[in-house]
């Protein structure tokens, strides 16, 4: 399915109304199917059982206590901690690549609106951080409108510069609260961001998006691809049947399944709902309870 039949252009194109409709559109069918997702929000869980007062309701009645001890109880149940959203987007100058009408930076765009849009309908906190040189950061909030000013020099800027996802997470290792959310959107080419997300993901919930041009791969049958050396401004006129990151995709995706890290590829000519909310709709109840 081509990632058009979502109505997607590049995100600087738009005005901040129609972006805004859009990212509304994508939340919603996000969210069609990963109801059942331990992925954000506040939840609840029991903590204990005590004696029944007059006026508890009836369906909170402890019915097991009860029989065993003879006596009426109830339950009594405390609310999860609500979990704090950090959307990372890479702004390197390999994002910039693109073979088809979206660049790498504008699938990220779109899929960090929609994830952080998301959470925030569901009672968390987004916060947006550009891993790039320029440092764009801004505090977790449960305003929409807030999330969107945010976002926004993401959308109309063209962030072209070294990457730094492996020193934003660690910096996040410091300056946010544990197990929080960390979602990573990079095309991962880094050195040394492999490493960095491991570490991180020993004190947070990390989760990675790696976003793929089937150029990068040789998947595209279209001559040849004008393109730039990832974080230098070589150019280069490249065949795009050019195996050139086919070998690293393939070793990223068995080191993150290795390490237990939640990790999608998500191309630039491809839709990206499905995706999404598979990579979120199946993730495991009990991991963000962890402590």
């Amino acid at each position: 399915m081509n990632i058009f039949a979502e109505g997607l252009r590049p995100p600087d194109e738009l005005t901040h109304h129609d972006f805004d409709v859009i990212v509304r559109r994508l939340a919603d069918d996000l969210a069609f199917g990963t109801d059942a997702s331990r992925f954000v929000g506040p939840g609840i869980e029991f903590a204990q059982s005590r004696p029944y007062v007059p006026g508890d309701p009836i369906r909170s009645m402890d019915w097991k206590v009860t029989g065993r001890t003879g006596k009426l109880h109830v339950k009594e149940y405390e609310a999860l901690k609500r979990i704090t959203a950090y959307l990372v987007v890479d702004t390197s100058t390999s994002m910039s690549v693109g073979s088809t009408d979206l660049t790498k930076h504008d699938v990220a765009i779109w899929a960090a609106a929609a994830v952080g849009l998301l959470a925030i309908r569901r009672f968390s906190p987004a916060s947006v951080i550009a891993a790039g040189s320029r440092n764009h950061r801004a505090q977790p909030t449960l305003s929409r409108n807030e999330f969107y000013q945010s976002l926004e020099p993401l959308r109309v800027g063209r962030f072209q510069e070294r990457t730094c996802v492996g020193e934003t997470l660690d910096q996040l290792m410091v300056l946010a609260p544990r197990n929080s959310l960390v979602l990573v959107l990079s095309d991962l080419h880094e050195d040394g961001v492999i490493d960095a997300i491991k570490l991180a993901n020993q004190r947070h919930d990390v989760m990675v998006i790696q976003l793929h041009d089937p150029s990068e791969t040789g998947d595209l049958r279209a001559g040849f691809v004008r393109a730039a050396e990832a974080e230098t401004d070589h150019r280069m006129l490249i065949g795009s049947r050019t195996r050139i990151h086919a070998d690293r995709l393939d070793r990223t995706t068995r080191e993150m399944s290795g390490a237990g890290i939640d990790h999608a590829i998500l191309r630039t000519d491809e839709s990206m709902i499905p995706i999404l909310r598979n990579f979120l709709g199946d993730r495991p109840t009990g991991r963000m309870a962890r402590s």
